[in-house]
């Protein structure tokens, strides 16, 4: 494509692909404020009242790979808009729930949804953000993506308290359809998708997922969600024991720190188009690594600090390894590739609520940020092993 002009997205597309995030993540853990609120209702065990969140991001996990496998033959703005919109139908329905098992049922399909939103506007970013702004504009949606969960648990929490938890899920289903609009209004169409040519047998496009650049780039994945999920479930547990003892309140106003990485986020986009993902990622990973040593410390503002450096880390650790993801797939696979990425994330997240526990019981949190910070340094290892050395091969690939 060398000496053909690609002008990219202009900043209403970088607003509607920071919407598409939004929508994405806004539903998927919205559930979390009102776990205790579910377990008083229906009579039920943590356990039972967890699955309206990990049902969710399993149907994620599930149908990731397929809409990856049948994406790279559909039109990208169109699936995008359609996904969001069909991801506001289970939402409001859910308000319908008579008993907690329809409740999870109906999170399963809201997590079935997600993927084509998710896995399409990752491959739309790498075809069409335009020379040297993947990581810009791959920070955007990231950024959607964080402010998007974050918004829905405040959402879901503050609209329960009031008005109950059936009018939360009718206020996250009209979200979500604004959100449809707003993509369709302001998303250009597709100018670079590069259909999947027809003829090779059905397994074929996986066996060139294969790729070892694209293997680490699934491991780093794994590993992004894995750090995440850990450090903010656990540390709950930290924070309402001794020396700290928060109440419930305090310990869910921690998920506030999300804002941290949000506002840096887009800041780190620029460098990767800079310098190359792989350099980005490493500091990413480094600083992700003094986050989670700082919560060592008995001082709840250390804790905090910690936590906000932590989570930073990991959000431009998510947005290096998805801008990869351009580098390191086939044009015509991207879809297929960005659906392989999200299933072995959310794998990597599941892994991450119970892999900790277990540590727990017998190291407690030092335990824990031990766990976490050997998954940040295998990261780590496996960038500066298998990726492409930056800035020049991330520049040709960029062009």
């Amino acid at each position: 494509m060398t000496g053909i002009t690609r002008p990219g997205l202009n900043r209403a597309g970088m607003l509607a692909i920071s919407f598409a995030g939004f929508c994405t993540f806004l539903d998927l853990y919205a559930t979390q404020p009102l776990l205790p609120l579910f377990e008083t209702l229906f009579h039920a065990t943590k356990a039972e009242a967890g699955l309206t969140v990990s049902a969710s991001t399993i149907a994620v996990a599930v149908v990731a790979p397929f809409v990856g496998a049948l994406g790279d033959r559909a039109r990208r703005k169109s699936v995008i808009v359609l996904a969001i919109v069909a991801l506001a139908i289970p939402t409001l329905l859910a308000a319908t729930s008579p008993g907690l098992g329809a409740l999870v049922v109906w999170r399963f399909l809201q997590g079935a949804t997600t993927p084509g939103v998710y896995v399409i506007a990752l491959a739309y970013v790498t075809e069409e953000a335009g020379p040297g702004r993947v990581g810009t504009v791959m920070a955007a949606f990231v950024t959607g993506t964080v402010l998007g969960g974050l918004s829905g648990r405040i959402l879901t929490g503050l609209v329960a308290a009031h008005t109950g938890w059936r009018a939360a899920f009718v206020v996250l289903g009209i979200v979500n359809l604004a959100g449809a609009a707003a993509t369709w209004r302001w998303l250009p169409p597709s100018r670079h998708h590069t259909p999947r040519v027809k003829g090779a047998g059905p397994a074929a496009p996986f066996a060139r997922l294969r790729d070892r650049r694209l293997v680490a780039t699934y491991a780093i994945g794994c590993n992004v969600l894995f750090t995440l999920v850990a450090l903010f479930t656990y540390v709950t547990f930290y924070l309402s024991a001794p020396p700290f003892s928060l109440g419930t309140a305090a310990v869910s106003g921690v998920f506030a720190v999300y804002v941290v990485g949000a506002i840096a986020t887009p800041i780190a986009g620029r460098y990767i188009d800079r310098v190359g993902p792989r350099v980005v990622i490493v500091a990413a990973l480094i600083t992700g690594i003094a986050g989670a040593l700082l919560t060592l410390g008995h001082v709840l503002a250390l804790v905090i600090a910690g936590l906000a450096i932590a989570c930073t880390g990991t959000f431009v650790c998510q947005a290096a390894a998805t801008s990869y993801l351009r580098i390191a797939s086939p044009p015509e696979l991207r879809a297929l590739a960005s659906g392989a990425y999200v299933t072995v994330y959310y794998l990597g997240g599941s892994v991450g609520g119970v892999l900790p526990g277990l540590v727990w019981e017998h190291a407690g949190w030092a335990g824990c940020v031990t766990l976490v910070v050997a998954s940040q340094l295998i990261a780590a290892a496996l960038a500066l092993r298998f990726w492409a050395p930056p800035p020049a091969q991330f520049e040709a690939a960029a062009s």
